[in-house]
């Protein structure tokens, strides 16, 4: 990596590492340390994805024209306030406000850094640079998380102060080292389309939607997000409890096991999927999420002991984690190499909207279906897992030779070290 991807990748981890401490602890600190009910407690969680909603569709147009940088700076700066507000609040219109900003100033910071990586990387560079993200990402939330477990304490409010406290300079931490970076202008992909010239005229907005793989891809990433993100914490998580009798604690350790999954497997299998074909991955992940909600299914409603069910749940979610190590260096990458130069801001800003419409819709869907309606949940997420295979083989009709695989496979004559002019012709 060059000086300035290393800064990127850097401020990216003790982000992630500031985000870890109060996650796993929020919906516990606002309904129960402040005293502000389980009923506060979701409302909040639902601001911080109305928050996204309403800065993202702005986001992209604005780093395109500014560059990403200011962008980063201001979100995260944003994102350091609505943390330290949070850490201080103790009612509800002061949680809510805190919820706002930490929603707004992370929604906004993620489509910059996904730009940056791509001003500072190349169209055979970028799915290693994009899987070392993913990578240092779930290491800092991960190692965060365990620290930050180690540090609160219900009975003492101070603590959770000292937890969003550190969340707060994480994020003034990447705000300094973005300020820090020199950014050279990204390579991109001849042929994408729009073209640069038809965007400018068109409008932004009117130039993606007539994209017809973005058009795909995002609504690809629309049922991804929705049938794996969207459920971790709410139907999978209901479902685990109340079908399978898994306990609360339980969860923690199937969280840990998907994490753990992914900061193992993340590079070894980047070497098995940058020379194959995006759309084929992507398909393979379809597969795989299936088998997960399979084995889900039989945690819950088979009929083997409890043990068997609780390792069951757990190889669920790690699962679900080798599915996410492979669609790191395939889906981000990708829609930066589908991005004219003048709209990467845009398209990462789009698909960033529609992974938060994913977040936001996926727990309202999963929750009451997990905790209730077992089996029709199960049938649910096991078909959405197979549509994914589908809209990726069909995506894949829509890419070009070069966005379905940037890296080229290696060539047996080349690796001999035998010129090509010098063989002879097969009859």
């Amino acid at each position: 990596m060059g000086a300035a991807m290393r800064r990127i990748q850097m401020g990216n981890a003790l982000s992630a590492f500031g985000i870890g401490f109060t996650v796993p602890y929020l919906y516990v600190y606002v309904a129960q340390v402040r005293d502000l009910g389980a009923s506060t407690a979701g409302v909040v969680l639902a601001v911080f994805a109305v928050a996204a909603l309403v800065v993202l569709p702005f986001t992209g147009r604005i780093i395109d024209r500014r560059g990403p940088l200011p962008v980063l700076v201001g979100g995260a700066v944003a994102a350091s306030a609505g943390a330290l507000c949070m850490g201080l609040a103790s009612s509800v219109p002061t949680v809510l406000l805190a919820a706002a900003l930490l929603g707004a100033g992370t929604a906004v910071v993620q489509p910059a850094l996904a730009t940056m990586i791509v001003w500072c990387s190349t169209p055979t560079t970028r799915t290693r640079a994009f899987a070392m993200q993913f990578f240092l990402a779930n290491l800092g939330l991960g190692i965060g998380g365990l620290i930050g477990g180690q540090l609160v304490d219900e009975s003492r409010p101070d603590s959770f102060l000292l937890l969003f406290s550190i969340e707060a300079v994480m994020f003034l931490v990447l705000a300094g080292i973005g300020a820090s970076v020199r950014l050279p202008r990204a390579a991109v992909i001849p042929g994408t389309m729009p073209q640069d010239d038809a965007a400018a005229k068109g409008g932004g907005l009117r130039a993606l939607l007539k994209h017809r793989a973005m058009v795909q891809l995002c609504g690809l990433g629309f049922v991804l997000f929705f049938a794996c993100y969207g459920q971790f914490e709410s139907g999978l998580a209901a479902y685990g409890t109340e079908a399978a009798g898994i306990e609360p604690s339980t969860l923690g350790i199937a969280l840990a096991a998907n994490t753990a999954v992914i900061v193992i497997a993340q590079f070894v299998v980047l070497r098995l999927v940058e020379r194959r074909r995006r759309s084929r991955v992507i398909a393979l992940v379809g597969l795989i999420w299936t088998v997960a909600w399979v084995v889900a299914g039989y945690a819950g409603l088979g009929h083997g002991s409890q043990t068997m069910a609780t390792a069951a749940f757990i190889s669920t979610y790690a699962l679900f984690g080798l599915g996410e190590a492979m669609l790191s260096p395939t889906v981000a990458p990708l829609v930066a190499d589908l991005a004219p130069e003048s709209m990467i801001g845009q398209y990462n800003s789009a698909f960033a909207l529609v992974k938060q419409l994913a977040l936001a819709v996926g727990p309202a869907v999963g929750g009451p279906m997990g905790a209730s309606l077992h089996a029709p949940y199960i049938l649910t997420f096991i078909v959405f897992s197979l549509g994914i295979s589908v809209l990726a083989l069909r995506l894949g009709k829509q890419l070009t030779a070069v966005q379905d695989r940037p890296v080229p496979v290696r060539s047996r004559v080349v690796a001999s070290g035998v010129p090509v002019k010098d063989l002879a012709p097969v009859e």
